[in-house]
């Protein structure tokens, strides 16, 4: 492949990359954090789901 110096895939950026990123929001905030962004996610679906039962009546 032909690349300038400096540029990298995406594949490859990812690879590099690794899980870092999650790894360093465990540490900072810790596992309860996880939990409140997924019972806020659930409440969202269920409003939503209510929401389009709505409209079809």
């Amino acid at each position: 492949m032909a690349e300038k110096k400096g540029e990298m895939t995406v594949e490859e950026a990812g690879r590099k990359g690794g899980h870092k990123g999650g790894e360093k929001v465990k540490e900072k905030y810790g596992p309860e954090f996880y939990s409140k962004i997924g019972h806020k996610g659930g409440q969202k679906v269920k409003e939503l789901i209510e929401k389009g039962k709505e409209e079809e009546r």
